[in-house]
C-alpha cells in the first residue's frame, strides 16, 4: 500500500450517503421545533415524540414513493399539518379510550395536563420569565398558543401557518397578536403583584 494514498474502509463498513447525512443534519436543526410544536398539540412528552416519529415516517415515505409534491422546503409545512392531524386523532383515541376505562373503573382521574416540560431549554433564560412564559403559553385558548409555536420557535411566516392550519394568513396573524397581547398583559400583571423582579 503507497502511504499517501488514504486507507480503503473496510467491506464491512458501511458509510453513510450523503443523503443520509443531509438528513440527519436538516433534522438536528429543524427536530427540536417541531418536537416543541408537538408538545404543545398533546397531552405529554411521549405523546409528542410519538406522533414526531409518525409524522417523519410519513414524510420519508412519501419521498422514498415519489408521492411528495415540492422540495426541501415544502417538509416543514407538510410536518406542522401532519403533526396536527396526528394529535387531533391520538387525542380522540385516547379521549375514546379513557371514556370506555372509566366506564369500567369508575372515576378514574388522569393528570397528563399537569406534566411539566420546558419550551424554553436554555440556560441564558431567566427563571422567574421563563416560568410565567410557559405557564402563560399552556394557559393560552390551543389556536393562539399553536400559532406563536410556529412563528417564533418554528419560525414560520403567516403564509405558511395559514396553510398548515387551514385557516387564512390574515387570521395567522391575528391570532399571533391577540397571544402575543395575552402574554405581555400576564407579565405585567405578573410585576405589579411583585412575582416577577424584572
Amino acid at each position: 500500500m503507497n502511504p499517501s494514498e488514504p486507507p480503503v474502509p473496510p467491506a464491512t463498513e458501511v458509510l453513510p450517503s450523503p443523503s443520509a447525512s443531509a438528513w440527519r443534519e436538516w433534522l438536528s436543526l429543524n427536530g427540536p421545533r417541531l418536537l416543541l410544536f408537538a408538545r404543545q398539540q398533546t397531552r405529554s412528552q411521549e405523546d409528542a415524540e410519538d406522533i414526531l416519529q409518525d409524522a417523519l415516517v410519513k414524510l420519508v415515505d412519501k419521498l422514498d414513493a415519489g408521492e411528495f409534491t415540492g422540495g426541501q422546503e415544502a417538509w416543514m409545512p407538510y410536518l406542522f399539518t401532519t403533526l396536527r392531524r396526528l394529535a387531533i386523532d391520538l387525542g380522540r383515541r385516547d379521549d375514546r379510550r379513557r371514556r370506555r376505562e372509566d366506564q369500567v373503573v369508575g372515576d378514574t382521574v388522569v393528570e397528563t395536563q399537569d406534566e411539566f416540560h420546558p419550551w424554553f431549554e436554555s440556560d441564558a433564560s431567566d427563571d422567574e420569565t421563563r416560568k410565567l412564559l410557559e405557564l402563560g403559553l399552556k394557559e393560552l385558548p390551543g389556536k393562539f398558543a399553536e400559532v406563536i409555536v410556529m412563528k417564533v420557535w418554528g419560525e414560520r411566516t403567516f403564509a405558511e401557518i395559514g396553510e398548515a392550519l387551514d385557516i387564512s394568513p390574515n387570521t395567522a396573524a391575528s391570532r399571533y397578536r391577540y397571544g402575543l397581547e395575552a402574554l405581555k398583559k400576564k407579565l405585567a400583571s405578573a410585576r405589579r403583584k411583585g412575582d416577577l423582579s424584572i
